[in-house]
């Protein structure tokens, strides 16, 4: 089993969106990644896929674009971002998933020998326009991570393993250094993290689009626009 990831897929096919507002290199993109994915992923494999996953905004309007994931080979770990206003209770989410898809939310995954944690995160105090609604949701990330991680431990030391961590949001702070994030992914155990929700031609020059090992974790960004809209390869 090999293990894939992709971010950001945004897609819209029951809601007017088009992304190309954001660039021409957005033209028929579900196509493109259509194509990368049927072609590198196998039926045994698995695909992660942390957030920002349909424009829908309630989650009779994400059928098709749920069916669309479904249909790609492989089973699939998807996490909400922040334009995931479909995703609502996490109890009717995972009622209606198609059979290849598993939400994540707060909690832990097992799959094999690998165990799967993670939130959403939110922006860090720093950030342009960072205001005190904002230093709520972000606390409360905080505690979601945390409680996430360490169910993850336990399901690390109960059963062994690797422990791999979704975000959406990058969880380093705004100058690129550790964070409360990035301090309780460190601490758990976790060997990789993979997040998404930056963009364009100047995200990886973010300080906070950082990759490769820090604090002995893997950090991978997964935005499709930014991989060329083709899965990339995380495990063998």
């Amino acid at each position: 089993m090999a293990i894939w990831g992709i971010s950001d897929l945004h897609l819209g096919f029951q809601v007017d969106k088009p992304m190309t507002i954001f660039g021409p290199h957005w033209a028929e993109h579900p196509d493109c990644i259509a194509e990368a994915w049927d072609q590198l992923v196998t039926d045994d494999d698995l695909v992660l896929v942390p957030g920002d996953n349909s424009w829908a905004m309630r989650l009779s309007e994400a059928d098709m674009d749920l069916t669309w994931i479904d249909e790609r080979p492989g089973t699939k770990i998807l996490l909400k971002g922040n334009h995931d206003y479909w995703w609502t209770s996490i109890g009717r989410v995972r009622a209606a998933l198609p059979s290849s898809l598993y939400a994540l939310q707060n909690d832990v995954i097992s799959i094999g020998d690998y165990h799967f944690a993670g939130s959403r995160l939110w922006d860090q105090p720093g950030h342009r326009g960072f205001k005190a609604s904002d230093k709520k949701v972000y606390l409360r990330e905080i505690e979601r991570l945390r409680l996430s991680l360490q169910m993850g431990q336990k399901a690390l030391s109960t059963h062994g393993g690797e422990l791999i961590v979704l975000c959406h949001y990058p969880p380093f702070a705004e100058d690129g250094g550790s964070s409360p994030y990035t301090e309780l992914i460190e601490e758990s155990g976790a060997s990789l993290c993979v997040y998404g929700h930056l963009h364009g031609r100047r995200a990886r020059h973010q300080a906070r689009a950082r990759e490769g090992e820090i604090g002995g974790v893997e950090y991978r960004l997964l935005s499709c626009d930014l991989l060329g809209f083709k899965p990339v390869k995380l495990r063998a």
